[in-house]
């Protein structure tokens, strides 16, 4: 895999270079669907007012969403907790048509900001139910996610957390068996589950297009290309943030020395940078481009001044708001503007 390096204009200090450098791995931080979930939710307040409901967290960003509240939104965890008649609106991470069943019956206004890559998923549940397959979805449980995707057809999906649970599978017809999977995993993780599955069930049937997110694996791919010459990784990311908790299991395997997560810059241990002379940093999907500025500031302290990009792929892309918002698009995400909450 090759890489360019762009050095990037490093802050002015009066002491000399020390040799210490940071790699900033290009993409990282907000992808279009959290973009967009997070400004449906901006346009819904703007539109209507607080309070605001918001089943789950519209991202899994700690910083984003105390934002969000201090801006008058209600997170809850179902849709019964919202008054009758109320507006709510379902995550970026989707949900299932149970859920929805609930809202209507309470007579909820939704917005739905499902991410466009999920819904896609959704549909090929809905499709491949139908024509009576059984559905190995790969994925981690509990998400919000793989809830919502399996609710689509709850008799025929089976979940299946990595390669040692494919033993664990029973179908019907080994000629009518289909993998789909979590937007947010990790490539090479799904890959092997893949393989496993098609040891166990020569005749799989692989997803008519590939699930797992764009943005997912375009950081993952800049990970990989700046790990090997990293000391230490820091990933800014939420501990609930499965594309984030994947980045530092990336930056692992392709060879950085020490990995680990942080959701504030404050997280970052002084140890940490101990004997250390190349610091990768990135950002998982739904982060805010505040609190790795706040990482970059923080390591600029501490002598690592210089900042190379390191640039594997250039994002363009960009997903309508969902129709009881839609106007016209902002320049860039609110929530990235101002002082990163220190919780």
């Amino acid at each position: 895999m090759t890489h360019t390096l762009i050095s990037t204009q490093p802050q002015a200090h009066d002491s000399a270079p020390t040799g210490k450098r940071v790699l900033l791995a290009e993409p990282r931080g907000y992808c279009a669907g959290v973009d967009r979930a997070v400004e449906t939710v901006e346009k819904a307040l703007e539109k209507h007012g607080a309070p605001i409901y918001v089943r789950k967290e519209i991202v899994h960003n700690r910083h984003v969403v105390q934002t969000l509240r201090e801006q008058g939104v209600i997170f809850v965890d179902e849709t019964d907790e919202v008054p009758e008649g109320a507006l709510v609106v379902f995550s970026a991470h989707g949900v299932s048509p149970a859920v929805h069943e609930s809202a209507s019956a309470r007579n909820l206004r939704t917005i739905d900001a499902t991410c466009p890559l999920v819904t896609k998923v959704h549909r090929e549940v809905r499709r491949f139910a139908a024509d009576d397959f059984d559905i190995v979805l790969i994925g981690h449980a509990g998400h919000e996610e793989v809830e919502g995707t399996a609710g689509e057809a709850p008799d025929q999906v089976q979940l299946v957390d990595g390669p040692d649970a494919v033993d664990a599978i029973t179908v019907r017809d080994e000629s009518k068996v289909v993998w789909l999977s979590q937007t947010t995993l990790s490539v090479d993780e799904t890959m092997a589950t893949v393989q496993r599955l098609r040891q166990r069930f020569p005749a799989l049937t692989d997803p008519p297009s590939d699930d797992i997110c764009y943005a997912t694996q375009n950081r993952q791919v800049a990970v990989k290309a700046m790990a090997p010459e990293c000391d230490l990784v820091i990933v800014v990311g939420s501990g609930n943030s499965s594309n984030s908790v994947r980045l530092v299991e990336v930056a692992l395997d392709a060879g950085a020395r020490t990995a680990y997560r942080v959701d504030y810059a404050r997280q970052v241990e002084p140890g940490w940078l101990d004997n250390v002379r190349t610091v990768g940093v990135t950002s998982g999907a739904s982060v805010p481009e505040i609190l790795v500025r706040g990482v970059l500031e923080l390591l600029a302290q501490n002598g690592f001044r210089e900042v190379q990009a390191v640039t594997t792929a250039s994002e363009t892309v960009v997903f309508s708001l969902p129709r009881g918002v839609r106007a016209g698009r902002r320049s860039s995400p609110d929530v990235q503007s101002g002082r990163a909450h220190d919780e």
